[in-house]
């Protein structure tokens, strides 16, 4: 596949990004890996695997729509020929037969401009968080709007939109398929296995932390396109507003006058939890997949709210943007504590 390359990017993923460069290194295909400053020796290992490297400098806010936009520009300027590119992250380790399944969608089906399959975590009972994100991933097969940052694109339709947007750090994966959508180019999701994604998320403090990151990519894409046609993400940040807020809010306001029957509204969060799991159940999980989706999902309101807040302060206080950090750096030696991650598990 000489029209194929990856563009991979990481920052500190430590024994994560040794399974991810091995894997792209046993497929053989040209790719390019993208470091935003690791402190672990990220880059070095890349280099003794053979990869091209590119460091992203602090001349420019480091994150991951420069470090995919730089690491695309290498991955041409090498070879000029690829009419694909596969955008993978660090922490992922890309599937065999992934490429030749989406490659030949896109040959076959020439108003796609982009296509994405099944991400699944490598150790999804290892924690509560693992399982969530497993089944955040597990996405409706079809025609999607958005998509996480793994898939397979054309080249044409990524320079055709300007690539990924540098000042949107946070689901600039999906600003990205926005502006696709917008150009009327179709995004795919295919039943094939993508990637192996291994979230190491095992403290109730990483979620939350992530949980007001993804408030805050809410947030900063509604300003950008709420007011557009589409109402991007206008119909989420005013639902996370709703219940993170302002019923919380008006029941502790109302709790004196009322002598506490305001409390009776809290009840409202039945309702929110009872169709968190009926959409779970409409995806066919197992009811104790179903439950824990919805309980989550109920309790996720308030960071997202506080992501919510925090992009707010940030705009009004014309502070710039800044990365959410919630991972912690991850060892990068085989005697590591952490299990070896060579060993696949479903």
């Amino acid at each position: 596949m000489i029209d194929v390359g990856v563009v991979t990017i990481g920052r500190n993923e430590g024994e994560r990004l040794r399974v991810n460069l091995r894997a792209l290194k046993r497929l053989g295909v040209p790719a390019v890996y993208v470091d935003s400053r690791s402190s672990d020796g990220s880059p070095e290992f890349a280099r003794q695997l053979g990869f091209e490297v590119v460091v992203l400098d602090e001349s420019r806010p480091i994150g991951v729509p420069r470090a995919r936009n730089e690491g695309f520009e290498r991955l041409l300027e090498c070879h000029p020929e690829i009419q694909y590119v596969q955008f993978i992250d660090g922490d992922c380790e890309l599937q065999e037969g992934w490429l030749e399944a989406a490659r030949a969608v896109l040959e076959e089906r020439r108003e796609v401009a982009l296509v994405t399959g099944r991400r699944r975590e490598r150790f999804r009972d290892r924690s509560v968080y693992n399982r969530l994100a497993d089944m955040d991933w597990d996405g409706p097969i079809g025609e999607i709007q958005g998509s996480y940052g793994d898939f397979l694109i054309r080249v044409d339709a990524f320079r055709q939109v300007g690539g990924f947007d540098e000042g949107v750090l946070v689901s600039e994966d999906c600003d990205l398929c926005l502006r696709l959508r917008r150009r009327g180019w179709v995004l795919l999701r295919i039943d094939a296995e993508l990637s192996l994604h291994d979230m190491a998320m095992e403290r109730f403090s990483a979620w939350w932390k992530r949980t007001i990151r993804t408030g805050y990519g809410y947030a900063d894409g509604a300003y950008l396109h709420g007011r557009s046609p589409d109402r991007w993400f206008v119909r989420e940040v005013l639902s996370i507003l709703f219940w993170g807020f302002v019923l919380p809010f008006v029941t502790l306001s109302l709790a004196w006058p009322t002598r506490g029957w305001s409390f009776l509204l809290l009840m409202g969060y039945l309702l929110f939890y009872w169709r968190r799991k009926r959409y779970a159940a409409s995806r066919g999980w197992n009811p104790e997949d179903q439950k824990l989706f919805a309980i989550w999902m109920t309790l996720a309101v308030f960071p997202l709210c506080l992501g919510l807040f925090v992009y707010g302060s940030r705009l009004l206080r014309k502070a710039p943007k800044q990365i959410i950090e919630y991972k912690s750096i991850q060892p990068s030696n085989k005697n590591a504590t952490r299990p070896s991650l060579e060993t696949k598990t479903k």
